[in-house]
């Protein structure tokens, strides 16, 4: 595909994706005290008791003008298959303005692990009370871009430096973790200078990469010992495959097995697309680790 084809086809995918209306969730729940700490839940569609609960955190390059609601139709997907769903909100980074600034600031540190590690610990006894229909014992997490790192650091809080405030004593209660198209390798992220200096402005900056980067970065926090598996596009403009493929890469010299679908003609978005083929490939993924 030339270059001005995959352009165009990564346009038509973000079309398709921002395009379409927010679906509203079945029951909403604070986690904080903050107007971005809430969880949306959405209910299988098919009124069953015992499903898997799967874990969804968005993408955006952790910026403020991308929240969960874009993220919305997918998780009505996932509970139309009959899953249980929860997407997380976490604050991000810039005030969403994007006149202000060509680069808005991506994340907040530390806030926007806070809000992550917060929302983890938090789930399992909010959606006992909002999704009964729940079977916690099957949780899966997943995320998309950003997101992705932030589901492959969810499942990685028990091997973060000692000292960490967001280390686990114990690995979490997961049946695995689903990362698409993650900015799971951050060394390769700002080689490739990945959505705009991302990587950059949420570690706050060259010379706090290695030291924050630490305590976040996912291929440095391996192995978790969780089943993980990657689904990626192989036309993907935003993270290209190299960063996945790093990640990947990454995982395997530390002894641990990552699986990695790679989504021939498929760019960045179909992945979270209910229209795109892709987004079922992602739903069998998800059911394979939970089921």
């Amino acid at each position: 595909m030339s270059d001005s084809a995959a352009r165009d086809q990564e346009a038509a995918e973000t079309e398709s994706v921002f395009g379409r209306p927010a679906i509203a969730p079945d029951r909403s729940a604070a986690y904080g005290s903050h107007p971005d700490q809430v969880i949306d839940f959405f209910a299988p569609r098919d009124g069953g008791d015992g499903a898997p609960l799967v874990v969804v955190l968005h993408g955006g390059a952790w910026r403020a003008a991308y929240d969960r609601a874009h993220v919305s139709p997918f998780a009505d997907f996932l509970a139309r298959r009959g899953l249980a769903v929860a997407s997380v909100e976490y604050r991000r980074g810039g005030d969403g303005h994007e006149a202000d600034t060509d680069r808005p600031a991506a994340g907040r540190w530390p806030d926007t692990f806070d809000d992550v590690a917060a929302a983890m610990d938090a789930l399992p006894v909010l959606a006992a009370r909002e999704l009964p229909q729940a079977d916690l014992r099957r949780t899966v997490v997943t995320g998309h871009s950003a997101g992705g790192q932030l589901a492959l650091w969810a499942a990685a809080r028990h091997v973060l430096p000692a000292g960490s405030p967001w280390r686990l004593p114990a690995p979490p209660p997961l049946r695995g973790v689903v990362a698409l198209a993650p900015i799971g390798d951050f060394a390769s992220a700002v080689e490739r200078d990945v959505c705009s200096g991302a990587v950059r402005q949420l570690l706050g900056g060259d010379d706090r990469l290695a030291e924050r980067g630490a305590h976040v970065d996912p291929a440095l926090l391996l192995p978790t010992g969780i089943a993980t598996a990657v689904v990626q596009g192989a036309c993907d403009l935003t993270v290209p495959p190299a960063v996945t493929e790093a990640f990947v890469d990454a995982a395997a010299k530390a002894g641990e097995v990552v699986g990695l679908t790679l989504l021939d003609r498929v760019g960045h978005f179909p992945l979270i697309d209910p229209s795109a083929d892709a987004c079922a490939v992602v739903a069998e993924e998800i059911a394979q680790l939970a089921w």
